[in-house]
């Protein structure tokens, strides 16, 4: 059924509600599924909690996701309980026509990864803003071991990119894992595969931002004509 609300008028959260919603149909009953993080991805919680009683549960990609699952009544599994899920839904701070993003300007991209690597499907969902042709325009989100947090802005300087240490309330963020976030501003990244390698290999990071290996197959953009399927072999609808 198409939304009540016109849909060029619909604002940013409408259009984050319709791809949650949207998620849905990609949602098998009686799995488990994978569940990200963020403000679409709580869109996508929310409408989840229509269909509570047909699945199995879901693997959480953060402590916040985890206790928005809990308050709607799914069950949350620990993802060492699990061998496999059949998806993974999740949404990007940019992603590109390859379906290669960046993530984790929430703070939870090494569980959002580790989920990901878990699942047979990657389902993006993102509004219109977060597609570029070229990764890098959004600051890129590294989560770092504190006492290599110097050495690795040094690191991504020599690449030309500024990295600032993430605050929150004027002390470093610390991430679910224990762990701090460097946000690296300035960088193009035309080969993310070979980038995502390269800064997974510095000593002191934990995760780099760069979801190239664990890329998206789907993504479900929204816009203002409403939701877009792009399947990355190329195809759209």
């Amino acid at each position: 059924m198409p939304p009540t609300t016109p849909l060029t008028t619909m604002t940013q959260d409408e259009l984050k509600a319709l791809v949650g919603r949207a998620a849905l149909a990609y949602v098998e009953p009686g799995q488990i599924i994978g569940v990200g993080t963020g403000s679409t991805v709580n869109c996508f919680i929310d409408a989840l909690a229509t269909m509570r009683d047909r699945i199995a549960g879901a693997v959480s990609s953060s402590e916040a996701s985890t206790q928005r699952l809990r308050a709607h009544g799914i069950r949350v599994f620990d993802a060492n309980d699990v061998d496999e899920l059949a998806v993974y839904i999740d949404g990007a701070d940019e992603i590109d026509p390859r379906g290669y993003m960046i993530k984790g300007g929430g703070a939870a991209l090494t569980r959002e990864k580790i989920v990901a690597a878990m699942a047979r499907r990657f389902v993006c969902i993102a509004d219109q803003s977060k597609w570029v042709e070229t990764l890098g325009r959004f600051p890129l989100p590294v989560e770092v071991i504190p006492m290599a947090a110097r050495r690795l802005m040094r690191q991504f300087a020599a690449l030309g990119g500024e990295a600032r240490l993430r605050l929150r309330d004027g002390a470093p963020l610390v991430t679910d894992n224990g762990q701090h976030v460097l946000d690296v501003h300035g960088l193009r990244i035309d080969d993310p595969l070979a980038f995502e390698s390269m800064v997974n290999d510095w000593p002191g990071v934990v995760t780099v931002g760069v979801f190239a290996h664990q890329r998206a197959h789907v993504c479900l953009l929204g816009t203002p004509e409403g939701v877009r399927t792009i399947a990355f072999d190329g195809s759209a609808a």
